[in-house]
């Protein structure tokens, strides 16, 4: 794609061949040959401001002088935000409980909250598992979450990396 981007530079900007060079990855007698139209005459140019690229102040920066650089524009990533209440199938329900007693066994210190949102249960539930007053404590038995297919390894590291930071 540096190729198009570089037609649609020398099609509509007053940049130097120099500086599409750069900024495309070509040498300067490509882009020189791309110009004079010797190379691939059939291609469409793909404009840079529309892809984000590249933004109209950054072009008319380096139109207005020469030796200046093209500098890619800085790409914002945007973290995905799941939902904080999890849902968890009617088969693997009856397991939470021992998952729970699992987290609170070998990580004490990680906070409800967050046993909430890995496993898609209540405080109420964890406080009696903790406080050994749950209807079915004595039939718990200590089990891991990711075993249980309730959450992910990924999603337990993080949790623990959390309460490592913290």
């Amino acid at each position: 794609m540096p190729k198009v981007t570089a037609i649609w530079l020398i099609e509509n900007t007053a940049l130097t061949f120099s500086q599409i060079a750069e900024f495309c990855g070509l040498h300067i007698l490509e882009v020189q040959s791309l110009a004079d139209g010797d190379m691939d005459a059939q291609m469409v140019g793909f404009d840079p401001v529309a892809a984000s690229q590249l933004t109209v102040d950054e072009i008319r920066r380096c139109e207005a002088n020469p030796n200046a650089k093209l500098q890619m524009k800085e790409i914002q990533y945007i973290e995905e935000t799941k939902p904080t209440k999890k849902y968890t199938p009617r088969s693997k329900r009856r397991d939470r409980p021992d998952a729970i007693a699992w987290l609170v066994k070998y990580y004490p210190d990680i906070p409800d909250k967050d046993i909430c949102n890995l496993l898609g249960t209540t405080r109420i539930a964890i406080k009696s598992i903790k406080n050994k007053t749950h209807k079915n404590y004595s039939n718990i038995k200590p089990r891991s979450p990711v075993a249980l297919g309730l959450c992910t390894e990924a999603e337990l590291d993080f949790v623990i990396a959390k309460l490592t930071r913290e």
